[in-house]
């Protein structure tokens, strides 16, 4: 009986030809790499990572020996059609990142729309998460909940995510560098309020495994005094059903406007976001402003 079950097991679990497996790989705990992904990396006919040099180690740890091509940010266009095309000659291929799944706030999700666009199979080998893991040691609401991943390093566009993000009901997951964290904390207390929660989570599943849960007040004042290091999840509670409401309501679209250009928009931009807010054509307010 217990031999037939492992046939079926093994026959669930077999690497197909023509096939792209999304691999999830450890956030920092090798002993987090399920026994399927290790089968699939073990049996693919190629491996495309986002760093081949920082994969390698893992797959020598693995004692894994397989061909590797690159796919990254910067080459994802050219590099997604030569994996695809790889892929309709009947080659299977398994697709990771340096850490956590792959296709999340990653080029991946550029070469899993391609390989949809073209018919081509598409597998998810599941496991750690950053962002999940980080949500579950928040004790904050784990309801409802947005990803936005790393913020803009461009300023306006920054201030304009973070100000459409103000009245966000929902728990929020950040990702952030050491080198940024401190602005980062900065910009979203300035947006968000001395007394919004939030969980700072720093090197999850490795051994300085730290979460912090404090308000953003907190935050700030605590990594004035401490050095940031590590990677960061950040994981903001949701605003407030009072505060929920559209700041704007009671403002004629004049004072809308102005409001956004002392946060240090253009004209032209706070005109846009004016309009998007309130749901009418960008005409409509510039002829309120004439």
């Amino acid at each position: 009986m217990s031999s037939v079950k492992h046939f079926a097991d093994a026959e669930k679990n077999r690497v197909e030809k023509g096939v792209l497996y999304l691999v999830a790989t450890p956030i920092g705990n090798l002993a987090d790499l399920s026994e399927r992904a290790i089968k699939v990396l073990s049996e693919v006919d190629f491996i495309a990572a986002e760093d081949t040099r920082n994969s390698m180690r893992l797959l020598t740890h693995l004692d894994i020996h397989k061909p590797m091509v690159s796919y990254f940010e910067h080459n994802k266009r050219e590099r997604g059609e030569q994996i695809a095309a790889r892929l309709r000659a009947g080659e299977s291929c398994a697709l990771i990142t340096d850490a956590g799944t792959p296709a999340i706030s990653d080029p991946g999700e550029d070469l899993v729309a391609l390989c949809g666009a073209e018919g081509i199979r598409v597998s998810s080998i599941p496991g750690p998460v950053a962002s999940i893991t980080a949500l579950t040691l928040s004790g904050l609401p784990t309801g409802r909940f947005c990803f936005e991943g790393f913020l803009s390093v461009n300023k306006a566009e920054r201030r304009e995510r973070l100000e459409e993000l103000k009245t966000e009901g929902r728990t929020m997951l950040f990702h952030e560098a050491p080198h940024k964290l401190r602005a980062t904390l900065e910009d979203l207390r300035r947006a968000f309020g001395d007394g919004r929660r939030i969980a700072v989570c720093r090197e999850l599943t490795k051994l300085n495994e730290e979460v912090l849960r404090l308000t953003l007040a907190e935050a700030v004042e605590y990594y004035t005094a401490t050095e940031p290091r590590g990677e960061y999840v950040l994981v903001i509670e949701g605003a407030a059903k009072q505060q929920t409401a559209a700041f704007w309501e009671g403002m004629d679209i004049p004072a809308h406007v102005e409001h956004y250009i002392a946060m240090g928009m253009s004209k032209m931009d706070a005109v846009k976001q004016a309009a998007k807010d309130r749901g009418v054509p960008k005409n409509t307010v510039y002829r309120e402003m004439i």
